[in-house]
């Protein structure tokens, strides 16, 4: 029996309830930066700092937003456009990890994660506004990863370079570049796509997992974080890839597969419909807690697979989305979430992050867009 998917209830949450929380009490008009965190009574918490990949994140949500017709969110999306642009450190330093709500410097370390979010805020206020001076920005931010992280295979993830070598700002730097492509048509993001694209399939994933750690060398770490596997970022993968797959008509499906495979085998509680944040490369959890967003890429990734094969996404899709309605979007302030529970279902977030809310929003704008393929499907 497939299980229907709540359409209304996911346009209600994100127009109604949640897009205009987030622009009240996560903007604050004042400094003209979005909030960090906010507690879980709605109101913003000072947290002394902000993240430029919070601010792209943000940039892109209220973009997003705009086009599907929900018309503040485009001045808010500028003002995230205006906050990038006004903490950018030059051609030499790119953009810092984090600012002061005056905009002072805290951590100017160049970050490719905060750099792939940078590129995608600016990228998509472009794409909703046609701003040319958020292209430019986006080519700024392409300049400097090309003059100062690339390396012959891949990026460096942090300037100077310490620790593992990890795959997440690699997976961004991709969507992000998907992005700016389409927004754009420029073919500098394109190549840069399908580098990392080419660099996933030789190093980063075997076929069935795909690893968070690598030496210098694009091995596996050579301790136990070397087999550590996130199921959420399997499947955020995967629906990277099939993005990858329509720009550029290049097949990635056997990649798409494998990964979801992997995820749906090895990476998820069957008793409560949850994802698994992590396990190890055998499939035991490693931890079997989890936070919000591996359950919104559970939808991406099965809304991918449907778009490349036509594989019914409804039990999947619905399972998911009921896990973020009736759990972790089912709060006493409405527009909030609860963003991790450990595996006996117990809340374990002292704090409503804003990070989480690309992840819900970009999962329920893909629902929404294929609704109506999704009810055409024969029962």
């Amino acid at each position: 029996m497939t299980v229907s998917i709540p359409f209304d209830e996911i346009r209600h949450w994100m127009f109604e309830i949640a897009l205009p929380l987030w622009a009240d009490a996560g903007f604050d008009r004042k400094t003209g930066y979005f909030a960090e965190k906010l507690d879980h009574h709605g109101r913003a918490i000072d947290t002394q700092f902000h993240r430029t990949r919070v601010i792209g994140r943000q940039t892109y949500v209220f973009a997003h937003a705009s086009m599907l017709g929900w018309a503040p969110g485009l001045e808010l999306s500028a003002a995230g456009a205006r906050q990038m642009e006004a903490i950018y450190q030059g051609p030499k330093r790119g953009w810092p990890r984090t600012v002061s709500g005056d905009g002072t410097i805290i951590d100017g370390t160049p970050d490719l994660y905060d750099l792939a979010f940078a590129l995608f805020g600016f990228a998509w206020h472009h794409r909703a506004s046609g701003d040319a001076s958020s292209l430019a920005s986006a080519h700024r931010v392409m300049d400097f990863v090309d003059t100062r992280m690339r390396t012959s295979a891949g990026y460096w993830h942090e300037l100077p370079p310490e620790g593992w070598r990890l795959q997440n700002p690699h997976m961004h730097l991709l969507e992000a570049s998907l992005v700016a492509f389409e927004a754009s048509g420029e073919e500098r993001f394109l190549i840069t796509a399908k580098r990392i694209v080419k660099l996933f399939r030789e190093r980063l994933f075997d076929g069935h997992t795909l690893a968070e750690y690598f030496d210098e060398d694009w091995n596996r770490a050579s301790d136990e974080s070397g087999r550590l596997v996130e199921p959420g970022h399997q499947l955020e993968w995967a629906w990277i890839l099939v993005q990858f797959r329509r720009l550029t008509g290049e097949d990635t499906l056997d990649l798409v597969e494998g990964l979801i495979d992997f995820a749906e085998t090895h990476g998820m509680n069957r008793q409560t419909g949850r994802v698994f944040q992590v396990v190890l490369d055998d499939g035991v959890p490693v931890d079997p807690g989890c936070r919000t967003w591996p359950n919104t890429e559970r939808i991406k990734g099965h809304l991918a697979l449907f778009e490349a094969t036509g594989k019914d996404p409804r039990q999947a899709v619905a399972m998911s989305a009921r896990v973020l309605l009736d759990q972790y979007l089912n709060t006493k302030i409405p527009g909030l979430w609860t963003d991790r529970f450990s595996d006996d279902g117990q809340p374990e977030a002292a704090d409503v992050p804003a990070s989480t809310l690309y992840h819900v929003f970009l999962a329920f704008a893909e629902v929404l867009r294929l609704q109506n393929a999704i009810e055409a499907i024969k029962a």
